[in-house]
């Protein structure tokens, strides 16, 4: 009976370990893609008022846990019924995430060229709730190929060691990210806090006012950089699953560098797809 017992700890213990190696692999694998999904997920979080920037970025992580809740028992179905359809719900998503990425361009280069309240420029302008759809979705994607390469890293384990990981590295990458977006943006409160509680012209002081005079900086920053990112990634995903394309980038354009490759090839999908829905929505 003792033995018994001690032997189903035993196993317990080995799964545990089993899980935690499998689980630091998948980690690693994934960084290069939190890194990605961090720069977009701030670039959808920004642009907001200071009493709207936390319930906003709730409202996104609390979409995000959704997501992965949806996503995960669905990619395993998938994975074991039909596992092709996967590379095509990637391609898919890279399609919409070009298209993303060039409506966002599309965007800033029309600000610039347009008068401040120009009739157009406002009908433009998206809603708070069309903004947190937006990032919601695109997260779905990110959301999508972060769960599916954490998989891919652990098929050679059993069931429930997939499992354990993949829904570890899920929750772990939406609190990291959007814990870290939290951060970012409350940036200038603690910079306020500091300065609040410091003796006038001391190093601390010094220190809080460039926190709050590199908010707006460091936000553009990553509003610049979660859109290329986007763009990044689009291509990526595009060309990583339709071999046509990857054949003819390694067999004609081997010398170019993959990310501008793909950058390009993002975009020339992108912004032909965003001026037709452009064009419709504007009745032409």
């Amino acid at each position: 009976m003792v033995g018994g017992i001690f032997a189903i700890f035993d196993d317990i213990a080995m799964l545990m370990d089993n899980t935690a190696a499998a689980t630091k692999v998948s980690i690693k694998n994934t960084m290069p893609l939190l890194g990605d999904d961090l720069a977009v997920s701030a670039e959808k979080a920004s642009g907001y008022s200071a009493s709207r920037e936390l319930p906003v970025l709730w409202a996104i992580t609390k979409g995000s846990f959704k997501n992965k809740l949806i996503i995960l028992p669905i990619i395993f179905i998938i994975s074991t019924i039909v596992p092709w359809i996967i590379s095509i719900i990637l391609l898919l998503g890279g399609i919409y995430l070009s298209y993303e990425g060039a409506e966002v361009i599309h965007h800033y280069i029309s600000s610039k060229f347009q008068k401040e309240g120009h009739p157009e420029t406002k009908g433009q302008r998206l809603t708070e709730e069309q903004k947190i759809k937006s990032a919601i979705v695109t997260d779905f994607i990110l959301s999508i190929e972060i769960i599916v390469v954490s998989l891919g890293t652990v098929m050679d384990q059993t069931f429930t060691i997939q499992l354990i990981a993949v829904s570890v590295i899920a929750i772990l990458a939406t609190i990291a990210v959007y814990g870290t977006v939290a951060l970012l943006v409350r940036m200038d409160d603690v910079g306020y806090y500091i300065i609040k509680h410091s003796k006038e012209n001391s190093l601390k002081e010094k220190l809080g006012k460039i926190l709050v005079l590199s908010l707006p900086k460091v936000i553009k920053f990553l509003s610049f950089v979660g859109t290329i990112a986007m763009l990044l990634v689009a291509g990526s995903l595009i060309v990583h699953n339709l071999e046509f394309l990857h054949h003819f980038y390694q067999t004609y354009l081997h010398t170019v560098p993959t990310y501008l490759f793909e950058f390009i090839l993002s975009l020339l999908i992108g912004m032909p797809l965003f001026m037709i829905r452009h064009n419709i929505t504007r009745g032409y």
